[in-house]
This record gives structure tokens, C-alpha cells and sequence, in this order.
């Protein structure tokens, strides 16, 4: 694990923080929950492929993310099987402290909507439009 994603790891266990993103001088820190913050980091435009990223929890959906963002390193405290895959098919470093079969939604009630969106989909790109169509779908139904 290299000194930026030990500080990354660090800021994220310092504070109420979901994740945590460093290229060693600048540090992103979110307590937003699940892909969001993720999805402004992408929306930003931002070169974040010098960043590494230390987050809470990490399935699939938000997997492809990173992978979208160019980050090669990450730390993930709960980290799914689907997710793991995604990384090491994309030749990006990644540990964890627990591994998954798949992540859990808030309610402890099923399976994460997000990851259930990408559920099949090899491709970031495609992913991506998946996750937004089921943000989508949550803001019409309110």
C-alpha cells in the first residue's frame, strides 16, 4: 500500500467519511452515502488518475466508477465480489479489510440497488448510464 493511500485510509478513519480520494497533495473528502460521491467526482471532468481512494463500502456500480475515474489504487473497508473482479480486470490495485458476495441495501432488506443495476454489465460506460437511470427513477418516484 503506498504513503498516499495510507493517508487516504487515515482521513477516511479520522472523520464521518464515506470516502476519500488523494493524489498526496489534494484531499476529496465525502460524508455523502453510497455513489454520489463518486458521480460528482466523475461530473467534475477532473483528471483524477494521480488520485487513490480509500472508501467505506464499494460493490460493483461504484467499482466502474473508479474505473471511469482512472484511480489505480484503492482501499476498501467492505468490498464485493463483483467489485474485486472489476479491479483486477481493470489492473487496479485494491485491499480490503472484508470481502463480500454482494452488498447489502440500508434496510438490510435485499441486495444493493445500485450493484442490482449493473448486474451483468462488463462495461464502465454502460454502467455508468445504469446507475444514473436508477438515481432517475428514485427522484421520479418521490
Amino acid at each position: 500500500m503506498s504513503d498516499k493511500l495510507k493517508n487516504a485510509l487515515s482521513e477516511l478513519k479520522k472523520g464521518d467519511f464515506t470516502c476519500v480520494v488523494s493524489d498526496g497533495e489534494e484531499i476529496i473528502k465525502s460524508e455523502e452515502r453510497g455513489i454520489l460521491p463518486l458521480l460528482k467526482l466523475y461530473d467534475s471532468g477532473e483528471d483524477f488518475s494521480a488520485f487513490c481512494a480509500a472508501d467505506k463500502v464499494v460493490g460493483k456500480a461504484a467499482a466502474m466508477v473508479y474505473v471511469l475515474l482512472g484511480i489505480k489504487e484503492i482501499y476498501a473497508i467492505v468490498i464485493s465480489d463483483a467489485a474485486a473482479e472489476v479491479f483486477t480486470k481493470n489492473g487496479i490495485s485494491f485491499c480490503f479489510d472484508e470481502k463480500v458476495p454482494r452488498i447489502i441495501n440500508r434496510t438490510n432488506t435485499g441486495f444493493c440497488p445500485m450493484e442490482e443495476a449493473v448486474l451483468g454489465i462488463d462495461e464502465p460506460l454502460e454502467a455508468l448510464e445504469a446507475v444514473r437511470r436508477k438515481l432517475a427513477s428514485y427522484q421520479q418516484a418521490t
